[in-house]
């Protein structure tokens, strides 16, 4: 009788050990839920500043074809400024910068003929090395939004909010070690500027590049000055865009 009335309560209690841990189960995917909410909340945000972003910086760039204008650069080597270059911008046919010169050509290296050979020489090597620049510089200025779609599914992008402002932060954005900064004002839907420290060839040969945007009277958004720091080179370019003029 005793055992068949422990089978019994044994028979009985079996229900409640069920609901126990099904309850158990239930209260740990909550806590799992409520733990993984912020990251999901995380990954919407990030996603929608980034579409934001790139729809931002494809219609500025689409605007921009329909204008003209100066660009003006001052380039100073070891502390020495050298004479200062204006040229004529305008996008060609298949959507690059096509620059004129404008002004006055530079005038010849004084002295003798070894030392007009010497100039000569370091101007080109000098030449060559800023059309290396901005060949690495062009992928970063515009933005391209493929590469910035590439960096978030690879898991190389981050946000940073300052203020009012958001600063979108990618990492191996062109080169491996690299990095671009973008901050975007959400309440205005634009890009204020860009922070890229990236290199040339090797990453001993660091480059950096601060951008500063403005706005046209039409909304458009254009890349209003540049600074280029190369520390190997000891060399900084300033270049400012100004006058722009619907074509």
């Amino acid at each position: 009788m005793n055992r068949s009335s422990a089978i019994m309560c044994g028979t009985q209690s079996l229900p409640g050990t069920v609901v126990s841990i099904y309850r158990r189960w239930m209260m740990i995917g909550v806590v799992a839920m409520a733990a993984a909410l912020p990251a999901i909340a995380q990954i919407v945000d990030i996603q929608q500043k980034l579409a934001a972003v790139k729809q931002v910086v494809a219609l500025n760039k689409q605007s921009l074809l329909k204008y003209q204008w100066w660009e003006t650069t001052q380039m100073t080597l070891d502390g020495d400024p050298k004479p200062v270059t204006q040229n004529l911008c305008q996008y060609g046919p298949g959507g690059q910068v096509v620059k004129t010169p404008i002004g006055a050509p530079p005038p010849p290296p004084s002295g003798g003929r070894l030392k007009q050979r010497i100039i000569e020489k370091k101007k080109k090597e000098m030449q060559e090395y800023m059309t290396e620049v901005k060949g690495v510089l062009s992928m970063y200025v515009p933005p391209d939004p493929q590469r910035m779609q590439q960096a978030y599914q690879a898991g190389k992008l981050s946000l940073n909010p300052v203020g009012g402002l958001m600063n979108l932060v990618f990492r191996d954005y062109a080169q491996p070690g690299d990095q671009m900064t973008l901050t975007f004002d959400s309440a205005a839907v634009k890009v204020l500027s860009l922070s890229i420290n990236t290199y040339m060839g090797q990453t001993k040969d660091a480059v950096t590049l601060q951008v500063q945007m403005a706005t046209l009277p039409d909304g458009t958004n254009y890349v209003q000055q540049t600074v280029l720091s190369a520390t190997a080179k000891k060399l900084v370019v300033t270049t400012t865009s100004s006058n722009y003029q619907k074509m």
